[in-house]
């Protein structure tokens, strides 16, 4: 059985991080080494901190490296503490949490927390193998508050398309619409052929058998849910999260910014059996993550 994932408290927190110059530090040796050789005197050289800059200089020549150069924190006025901070929060949380939340937490501007926010969630992207094993796929809409049509063919609403791997992973997509043209190149591009995959009876997945996939079918329209083996519940339960973390913390997202929260949310589930604290992986994907 697999541990569980180790906690890391405020208290640890504080304690590892209590300036920008150790925040900068983390930084500078999860991207270099204590040598390395200088990109101007070609010497195996140890670069020293410069005081009062985040950037470090050759012992030898002194050539400038900057660690924080292509992160988000490049050219950031807002101390490394903070950013730091921002992601600790961001990440002790299962249903996200606002940037008014870290407005009060850290005493920045609003402005300034939803954008360290958007830049922390827009490092989440990540890419996976093929799904394989059973699969599950499914499709849902987000956002369009209203009267009307609820669900399939509902207006205003964005569209949203998901793959879950039961016991693995989980890639939901914004999409344009839920017809075939937009949702099979997405299968054919993440699913395995030797999947086995799992679908309501929507008539989008009914081509899914001549692309060469094992297709099985669950009839929702006959209320019926759970057919031994045949659910969609994984994927559904996924829906239904992130329906209500941004109804309960952020209440409403636009349809421009829907995939960078399903990339956080989708994150979270995907490490979710980590043994690793939630916040180094927030961290780790700063620290590495090119900003464009």
């Amino acid at each position: 059985m697999k541990s569980p994932m180790t906690k890391f408290t405020l208290k640890d927190f504080q304690k590892m991080f209590p300036d920008d110059d150790t925040c900068l530090d983390h930084i500078r040796y999860k991207k270099y080494p204590e040598r390395i050789d200088c990109p101007k005197c070609g010497r195996n050289s140890l670069f020293h901190h410069d005081n009062g800059r985040k950037s470090y200089s050759c012992g030898n020549c002194g050539f400038q490296i900057s660690p924080t150069a292509g992160t988000i924190f490049e050219k950031s006025s807002t101390p490394l503490t903070v950013w730091f901070y921002v992601a600790y929060l961001m990440a002790q949380t299962r249903g996200g949490i606002s940037a008014k939340q870290i407005e009060r937490e850290t005493g920045v501007t609003y402005k300034t927390a939803w954008r360290m926010c958007k830049e922390i969630r827009h490092c989440l992207n990540e890419d996976y193998s093929p799904f394989d094993g059973d699969v599950e796929l499914d499709e849902s809409y987000f956002g369009g508050r209203g009267r009307g049509i609820r669900g399939r063919g509902a207006e205003n609403k964005t569209p949203v398309f998901g793959i879950a791997q039961r016991g693995g992973m989980i890639k939901a997509h914004v999409v344009p619409n839920v017809r075939r043209v937009s949702i099979l190149p997405i299968v054919d591009a993440n699913v395995a052929k030797t999947a086995r995959v799992y679908t309501d009876e929507f008539r989008t997945y009914k081509a899914l058998p001549s692309m060469g996939y094992a297709h099985e079918t669950i009839p929702h329209a006959l209320k019926i849910y759970v057919l031994g083996n045949v659910h969609t519940n994984t994927i559904e339960g996924f829906w239904s999260n992130v329906k209500n973390g941004i109804r309960g913390v952020y209440h409403a997202v636009s349809s421009k910014y829907l995939q960078s929260y399903l990339n956080e949310y989708a994150f979270r589930y995907n490490h979710r059996k980590d043994v690793t604290p939630m916040f180094w992986t927030f961290l780790h994907r700063s620290v590495f993550y090119r900003a464009s």
